[in-house]
């Protein structure tokens, strides 16, 4: 492992740690309103709306930032010829490893994520159901990222 390869892998991992940071301070204010209804959803102050955009913010940028710096970034760490394959496979050998529970979980994540970049303007029943449904995928971003934590911790000086 050379050098670029050790910033561009300790680069990802703070950048994600800066998303699930943000995420986590959307949440706490975000949890009084926790489930959210769609009778809720209609009734949120500015402030709260903001708060919710925060959080669908985040939570889009972690997962977006893990599929696209992290794990590529810990796979050319761990010299692992994956930089030309498709993100499947990279995927595929991350779980072999051990560093993805299941592929399918991933997969989870990624049709979450992408719900947000639909609007659903009529459906505030539809609109309140994915966001409670991001709400609970949160713990499963937390365990991708404490699966490679062990990887960074050896490469920070003690």
């Amino acid at each position: 492992m050379n050098d670029t390869t050790q910033v561009r892998l300790l680069d990802a991992w703070q950048q994600c740690q800066r998303h699930a940071h943000h995420m986590a301070h959307a949440i706490s204010t975000i949890a009084p309103t926790l489930p959210l209804t769609a009778n809720a959803l209609t009734q949120l102050s500015d402030e709260a709306v903001q708060d919710w955009d925060q959080f669908v913010l985040r939570f889009t940028k972690l997962q977006d930032t893990l599929g696209a710096r992290l794990f590529p970034a810990l796979l050319e760490h761990l010299q692992e010829p994956y930089e030309d394959r498709p993100m499947l496979d990279k995927l595929h050998r991350l779980e072999k490893l051990g560093y993805l529970p299941k592929l399918d979980d991933w997969q989870a994540l990624r049709v979450i994520r992408n719900r947000f970049a639909h609007d659903y303007p009529e459906d505030d029943a539809l609109k309140a159901a994915y966001l409670n449904e991001a709400v609970s995928a949160v713990p499963l971003m937390h365990a991708l990222l404490a699966g490679v934590a062990p990887v960074i911790e050896g490469l920070q000086p003690s």
